[in-house]
């Protein structure tokens, strides 16, 4: 039985299209910002070394807990109003148990409200606002709170300088409800896809039962994240225009059709690969170099910029595209 004033998925919708609207979004940027002169001598590189291979200019150093930054980012899409769902899609956790969703709450002061996480690496918004897409479809939920924060910086090996010089500090929320009586927002076309063969591309290996703290053949650097750039970047390209073609045909769309491109801040490198497969350079928006990549915080904080900024308003088109650990690619088309 359908619940009044709530949207679901429409009936004969190829791919199942998903009906939801995004009410507000928000971005948190740390106060300290780290040049690429600044990290240079640490990673044993030049400043133009680390713009020329990572695109990333500066990004930000957090002094809060992606808990503390979640909160801060909630509450600006919240305003007075109470969640009846918290989402964490994020990576880096406070700790082990419980669930990080729980300190975000803390940090808002809300007792009561049902909260989990979505894990999905870098990806974690993308899969997150399909997950939470599709339970305020089904009537499930009516207000959900889908935050994304990440303290990456203090996992950095600087041993490692490419992957050292493209971690920053960030976060975002969106506010998730139905669409309006009338309205045609959420989801068009969604796809992703998981090879696990590049499952040792992009690693953290520690904190878990195969690196545990307690195990003597344990070392430090297992608690530190490492990246195999290029053998991950030729893996993804081997996927991305099945990923397009797969997304687009469910929303029956042109690539060139999408008035904007919201990517995962992976590297410049991977932000400016998208004029190869069909869309204008215009449409893309590109905060790499201001930001590095925000781990699963880029994609919602290249959103809520873009949203800021003009580059997106209601009614336009725009794709959702990632890359995650695993690896994992991702793709929406989202009207917004």
């Amino acid at each position: 039985m359908a619940v009044p004033g709530f949207c679901k998925v429409r009936d004969g919708d190829e791919g199942g299209h998903i009906r939801f609207r995004i009410t507000r979004t928000a971005m948190h940027a740390p106060e300290q910002v780290q040049t690429a002169a600044e990290l240079a001598d640490r990673l044993g590189r030049s400043a133009q070394w680390i713009v020329e291979r990572t695109g990333v200019a500066e990004r930000r150093v957090s002094e809060r807990s992606m808990a503390e930054m979640g909160a801060i980012v909630g509450r600006e899409v919240l305003g007075d109003e109470r969640p009846d769902l918290i989402v964490n899609a994020s990576l880096t956790p406070i700790q082990l148990i419980p669930d990080s969703s729980i300190f975000v709450q803390h940090e808002l002061g809300m007792q009561g409200v049902p909260s989990f996480s979505v894990h999905a690496t870098c990806l974690s918004f993308l899969v997150g606002l399909h997950t939470v897409g599709a339970l305020v479809a089904s009537g499930a939920y009516r207000k959900v709170l889908l935050v994304s924060a990440e303290q990456g910086s203090v996992c950095r090996d600087f041993d490692e300088p490419e992957s050292a010089a493209l971690i920053g500090d960030g976060a975002a929320a969106a506010l998730i409800e139905p669409c309006a009586d009338g309205e045609d927002t959420g989801f068009l076309g969604y796809a992703m896809r998981t090879w696990p063969e590049g499952s040792d591309l992009a690693e953290l290996r520690g904190c878990g039962t195969a690196h545990h703290p307690n195990d003597p053949a344990t070392v430090p650097q297992d608690n530190l994240f490492r990246m195999r750039g290029p053998r991950l970047w030729r893996l993804a390209l081997k996927h991305v225009d099945e990923m397009l073609d797969e997304c687009f045909g469910q929303a029956g769309m042109a690539r060139d059709d999408v008035d904007v491109v919201i990517p995962h801040q992976a590297s410049g490198p991977m932000v400016e690969m998208f004029q190869k497969y069909g869309f204008s350079d215009h449409k893309v928006v590109k905060i790499v170099g201001s930001y590095g990549n925000c781990i699963a915080a880029s994609l919602p904080m290249t959103l809520a910029h873009a949203q800021a900024t003009g580059r997106i308003q209601r009614g336009q088109t725009a794709l959702l595209f990632g890359t995650g650990a695993g690896l994992s690619i991702g793709a929406a088309v989202l009207k917004f």
